[in-house]
């Protein structure tokens, strides 16, 4: 891997990082219209100058049971990922921070951890950064396509 500019961001006292070329912009919360039937993480849809952009949930997307109302620090952060357009919502968004590759660990040095979000864990400034694999958080509603198409064979 080579050197990355992140956007790092706070969730439930850690930090996260995502790569700054997937980062569109950073919006304060929106009016979010919830979605019937949609997994649990997706916490709906918003409306994006004209474009409907889902907006998931990173909280219950990895698990993270304590919930946290949206304050002054809440942020979305707009991503671009494989043409898809989503939103994540974010407990702050704390800096932009170039890693460099020699302070890069790739998960399999990570192996004992559930690593399927992770991408890497960066080291910065004494703090330990993990990188997300957006992929596979983003993978909204993929199962079930997966089962439509099969169905329909």
């Amino acid at each position: 891997m080579d050197d990355i500019q992140i956007v790092a961001f706070r969730l439930a006292n850690e930090e996260y990082g995502v790569n700054i070329l997937n980062v569109q912009e950073i919006i304060r919360p929106t009016l979010v219209t919830r979605v019937p039937k949609a997994q649990s993480y997706l916490t709906g849809v918003i409306n994006l100058r004209g474009n409907v952009v889902p907006v998931v949930n990173l909280r219950k997307r990895f698990g993270i049971n304590e919930e946290k109302n949206n304050d002054n620090n809440t942020r979305i952060i707009i991503l671009n990922v494989s043409d898809l357009k989503v939103g994540i919502i974010v407990d702050s968004v704390t800096e932009v921070q170039r890693i460099t590759k020699e302070n890069i660990e790739e998960p399999n040095l990570i192996e004992f951890l559930d690593n399927k979000y992770v991408q890497a864990v960066g080291k910065h400034d004494n703090r330990l950064i993990i990188l997300l694999d957006l992929q596979e958080i983003l993978e909204l509603g993929s199962e079930n396509n997966d089962k439509t198409a099969n169905s329909k064979e």
